[in-house]
């Protein structure tokens, strides 16, 4: 007699070719699918102090209630269907694949199958009231997929549903194996935000959301982004570049003053890329403390307006300093700042409207003021 540990399900799928890889489409009784997903569904719906592990093993967004009730009424229409694919990733012990018959056999349990899309049609088809013969489901099987890869694929799928937290997709490229502009700028955004004496120390929101919402003030996504900017025209290129076991190439010229942090990237110098950044947010912060530190609705220079505006004007001051390459201590930086007339008090939404419009006024007045 078979034990329960040891029961398997046999699908038909068929392999399929891409540039990512190879995956598997293929056709599931929707009672098989719910089993062998069921950890995984269940550990969307917990929201407590592990909710972060459970982002990065789930790479989900947080079931809506909602959406899985009317998904659980819907499941038992005479009409219902589900004709788009189910995505999951599922690891290469737990796959046997037959390619001479297009057979995939896979353990019958519950904590087999990540989902990387569907996962409220699989809590909705919970609810199934015919027979399990009725409800087939379409899948995309992926195995032993790096995370990397698997966050790639889950912002591509979800760009055009509910809007995916940016902030996860950037902290999924720490756990990618080849270096890259994403996971460069990811590190050095976590370290600044952890390194006791940063000037960003705990005021950054990982993954999006505040935990201490007296001090983070700027989303990972933000400035992950913005530091980016500096040091690749195209992020997605130099991955493929690397992964390809090829290392991009430098700038030079004025592609170099757009993006002055190239070859510092290329030259694998991530720490003085932090060091850089810290030198001039710790001018910024001494010579507007309480604007840089105290966090009220109305103040904008420690948010994403005031943020945004500072990154523009340091690559401007970096530039101009002819130390490109390098890192430029602080004092350089304070010497520019206190040419400008601004006090802590004038960061404020009355002069500085939140959104392009007040990043852009702030910009232009320290560049006429201190440059």
């Amino acid at each position: 007699m078979i034990k329960p540990e040891d029961q398997r399900i046999e699908i038909k799928c068929l392999e399929v070719k891409q540039p990512i890889g190879k995956f598997y489409i293929g056709v599931m009784k929707h009672d098989d699918l719910v089993k062998i997903s069921y950890a995984d569904i269940r550990r969307l719906e917990v929201g407590d102090e592990k909710r972060e592990v459970e982002v990065y093993s789930g790479i989900q967004r947080e079931l809506s209630t909602n959406r899985v009730k009317e998904l659980g009424k819907y499941v038992n229409l005479v009409d219902a269907t589900f004709p788009s694919s189910v995505i999951l990733h599922i690891k290469e012990e737990d796959v046997e694949y037959d390619s001479d018959n297009n057979i995939m056999s896979l353990p019958f349990r519950d904590n087999v199958a990540k989902v990387l899309d569907g996962q409220h049609r699989i809590a909705g088809l919970e609810d199934f009231e015919g027979k399990a013969s009725d409800f087939d489901v379409n899948v995309t099987i992926f195995i032993e997929m790096e995370l990397e890869d698997q966050a790639i694929v889950f912002a591509t799928i979800n760009k055009t549903q509910t809007k995916v937290n940016k902030s996860l997709v950037a902290d999924l490229f720490a756990f990618a194996k080849f270096r890259s502009p994403q996971k460069t700028c990811h590190n050095i955004v976590r370290a600044l935000n952890q390194k006791e004496g940063s000037p960003f120390k705990d005021k950054i929101k990982i993954l999006g959301t505040a935990d201490d919402k007296e001090k983070e003030t700027i989303t990972q996504a933000t400035f992950s982004e913005k530091l980016i900017d500096f040091l690749s025209k195209d992020p997605m290129d130099d991955r493929n570049t690397y992964k390809k076991g090829k290392t991009p190439d430098k700038f030079e010229g004025k592609e170099l003053e757009r993006r002055p942090l190239r070859n510092l990237f290329i030259e694998e110098k991530d720490g003085d890329i932090a060091k850089i950044m810290w030198e001039f947010f710790d001018a910024v912060q001494e010579r507007w403390p309480d604007a840089w530190w105290k966090v009220e609705r109305e103040m904008i220079l420690n948010k994403s307006t005031g943020f945004l505006a500072l990154m523009r004007f340091f690559k401007d001051a970096y530039v101009e300093s002819e130390k490109t390459g390098f890192i430029v201590e602080k004092k350089y930086y304070k010497d520019l700042l206190n040419k400008s007339n601004l006090t802590d008090a004038d960061f404020n939404r009355d002069n500085f409207l939140p959104g392009s419009g007040g990043q852009s006024k702030l910009y232009k007045q320290l560049v006429e003021e201190c440059l």
